[in-house]
């Protein structure tokens, strides 16, 4: 079944759950199920694209904090349990970092956050422990309104990937 079909033959409760799961805010999943139905997994790209650069800062700040911290192993939170395994295997660079760089990427995500007021987001599939705290730190320079906007970026990279995987059974 593609990613479109499963979707549009889900009734509106499992949908939004689905899409939660992919994208944590209510905006953008209120306008995806919307937009139901699709008429094919690029359609449904296409939607989730253009339906996250519509929202404002504050949906984005939303979907951030669904996440948990790079390299955070045993995150308590509630709002991260729907996609702890997703979080989980997404950063699985970053769990086989050694000590020093599970130190830095620790020490990073807290000034990272002081610095920005959200958790450092980026899509961490594929990306080393090193790669990672490279791109942390070099964040870490961009003034806030550029970082939003960088942060927006990954978010959506995020949920594409996300997306993609809701069509694999």
């Amino acid at each position: 079944m593609t990613l479109a079909e499963g979707l549009n033959a889900l009734s509106d409760a499992d949908a939004r759950a689905a899409l939660l799961r992919c994208c944590a805010s209510v905006r953008w999943t209120a306008a995806m199920l919307a937009a139901r139905p699709f008429a094919s997994d690029a359609a449904v790209l296409a939607a989730a694209d253009r339906t996250w650069r519509a929202l404002g800062p504050e949906d984005w700040r939303e979907a951030f904090a669904a996440h948990p911290r790079i390299g955070d192993r045993a995150s308590a939170d509630p709002r991260h349990a729907p996609t702890r395994e997703w979080s989980r295997q997404e950063q699985a660079g970053a769990a086989t970092a050694d000590e020093e760089t599970r130190v830095a990427l620790a020490a990073g995500n807290a000034e990272y956050e002081r610095r920005f007021g959200h958790v450092f987001l980026i899509r961490a599939t594929g990306r080393s422990a090193d790669e990672i705290l490279a791109e942390l730190r070099r964040r870490l320079g961009n003034d806030p309104a550029m970082e939003l906007r960088e942060t927006a970026g990954e978010q959506a990279e995020i949920t594409r990937l996300r997306l993609e995987r809701l069509a694999v059974p």
